[in-house]
């Protein structure tokens, strides 16, 4: 279909045509949108690369920070720990372990400081942390021992020697000082807990003592042999209680007195000593 005609000024016919005219108003609208749909989706593209890595970029820059910052506290800890300032360096290190949350070398200093000022359960929270952190470093584990002992966790101290030798068998100071120490106090927890079982049952032996429930002749010999008899248990059951369990420099498990008679005034009374009640 042809467009409309016209004579120029200088006799020349022309032909005016239409914008379009042989493409369709819908297809036309169709190709816009698309080309537009793909622009913005271009440009969107290129703002989110943008963005992403603006953010990246910025992270890292914090993360640094964040390091350089977490040392700097650390070693100011460290130095007010060795002047004697001990509540100043755990402010300094939990200021660091805000910043880096996840640095084992932290939880292990602040463990040992505690330790010092006697505060045993956090200090055995703050070794806890560490080996969580670092499951493989022996120091940690060491650290973790020691703490467990003073809070007299004695057996899961002497686990806990035993995983940092494992981990460095070469450190002699683990098994030779450490370990051992705590194998000592395992030998002493169980004595006193054994004396403890002794001193309870010579007790009962005292206050349920059957020769109390038989009727004697008080001028017979029976009533000597039941009143040594019961000596002899209030004998036992004092001497428990004024013996102590100690761990000597073998290992070996003694009971030693710590009353002030010591070991002269322990004794069971011979029958000598007793007389019958109408023979005086």
């Amino acid at each position: 279909m042809q467009g409309k005609r016209f004579i120029r000024k200088d006799g020349f016919i022309c032909w005016k045509r239409k914008v379009g005219e042989k493409v369709s108003k819908s297809t036309v609208q169709q190709f816009e949108a698309e080309e537009e749909k793909a622009e913005n989706a271009a440009s969107r593209q290129d703002e989110d690369v943008d963005w992403l890595h603006a953010i990246k970029r910025r992270r890292e820059i914090l993360l640094e920070d964040c390091a350089a910052k977490s040392k700097r506290l650390k070693d100011e800890g460290a130095m007010l720990a060795e002047h004697g300032r001990h509540w100043e360096a755990i402010k300094k290190l939990d200021e660091a372990i805000q910043l880096t949350p996840d640095n084992p070398l932290l939880y292990e200093m602040k463990s040992q400081i505690l330790t010092i000022l006697q505060e045993v359960f956090p200090a055995v929270k703050a070794a806890e942390m560490a080996v969580k952190f670092s499951p493989l470093w022996w120091e940690g584990w060491q650290t973790l021992g020691r703490a467990q002992l003073n809070l007299g966790e004695v057996d899961l101290a002497v686990r806990s020697f035993q995983v940092a030798i494992h981990l460095c068998p070469s450190e002699s100071a683990l098994w030779q000082e450490d370990l051992q120490w705590a194998r000592r106090l395992q030998k002493q927890h169980l004595a006193t807990k054994e004396k403890a079982r002794q001193e309870e049952e010579a007790k009962k032996q005292i206050l349920n003592a059957p020769e109390l429930e038989q009727e004697y002749d008080f001028e017979s010999d029976e009533v000597l042999a039941a009143c040594v008899a019961v000596a002899e248990r209030q004998t036992r059951y004092e001497e428990l209680k004024r013996t102590a369990v100690v761990v000597d420099a073998d290992g070996n498990i003694k009971n030693v007195l710590i009353g002030e008679g010591g070991s002269e005034d322990a004794g069971t009374p011979s029958k000598e000593q007793f007389v019958k009640a109408r023979g005086l």
